[in-house]
């Protein structure tokens, strides 16, 4: 038990800016790997916390307040960690044409045109996915409702993310300040996050009463596949940087789904 709790509290202490015991999350390097288990965990805690934001703010200042309040708190929680990797990835790919040099682009700390323009466009989506999606899909939706849709989309988006870390090699390993954060370590990783991943899904799929809700694993895993493989094409596998494009991208892909889903069921 005291191994699992470490390995969570360093999945918490890397994925997000959450605080934890510090006798159990310190000069956990080696706990990496393994940790990556509890990532849709920490996605879990992510969603409660941002659709608790979400029902306190829509009560005093309306849904479009609250979505954006919502989208703040993301960021504060995860200190902008999965936004940083898509805007790199935007300014990778987009200035980029061999390897070498996408790969340099991503690694400069500084922001570009295509890393802007990127954000601006994600964030643009998010905010307009989830403004149809509580003015007009799920009207007057009930708090656990609220709570269910969140939590499934920060774990799912996150399991996404795990699904390239298994299926594809890491694109520089030697030159990685947090390799250990994108080896794949143990299959029963892979096992226990889709367990991980597969509850708050299941759960809310039941409350609802709507089987249907069970398809959004499929255009998640697709577009994560997609990506998979536009990656390895243009430089042979991933970066963590990667890996924040993939969480960013697909929960977006959830949020677009959940409309599409109640929109022909």
């Amino acid at each position: 038990m005291k191994k699992e709790l470490r390995l969570f509290f360093t999945a918490l202490s890397f994925y997000s800016r959450l605080p934890g015991p510090v006798n159990l999350h310190q000069n956990n390097a080696h706990n990496l790997p393994d940790s990556i288990r509890y990532l849709p965990v920490v996605g879990w805690i992510i969603g409660f916390v941002t659709a608790g934001v979400f029902i306190g703010a829509t009560y005093l200042f309306g849904e479009a307040i609250a979505i954006l309040l919502v989208m703040v708190a993301s960021v504060l929680l995860t200190g902008a960690f999965h936004e940083d990797g898509f805007a790199d990835v935007c300014d990778g790919f987009g200035g980029g044409w061999a390897k070498e040099k996408i790969l340099n682009i991503m690694k400069d700390s500084r922001l570009g045109t295509y890393g802007v323009v990127g954000l601006i466009l994600l964030m643009g989506l998010k905010f307009a996915a989830l403004l149809q999606l509580f003015t007009e899909t799920f009207i007057d939706a009930n708090m656990i409702t609220v709570i269910g849709l969140f939590i499934v989309a920060h774990a799912l988006s996150r399991f996404a993310a795990i699904t390239i870390v298994f299926n594809h090699s890491y694109a520089r390993i030697e030159e990685s300040k947090a390799s250990g954060a994108v080896e794949k370590g143990k299959p029963v990783n892979l096992i226990l996050a889709g367990i991980f991943t597969l509850i708050p899904l299941i759960a809310l799929t039941v409350y609802l009463a709507q089987p249907a809700l069970l398809l959004i694993i499929v255009p998640v895993l697709l577009f994560s596949l997609y990506l998979g493989a536009y990656f390895k094409k243009w430089i042979g596998g991933y970066t963590g940087d990667c890996l924040g494009a993939v969480q960013q991208l697909t929960e977006v892909i959830v949020y677009l789904s959940y409309i599409l889903i109640w929109k022909f069921t």
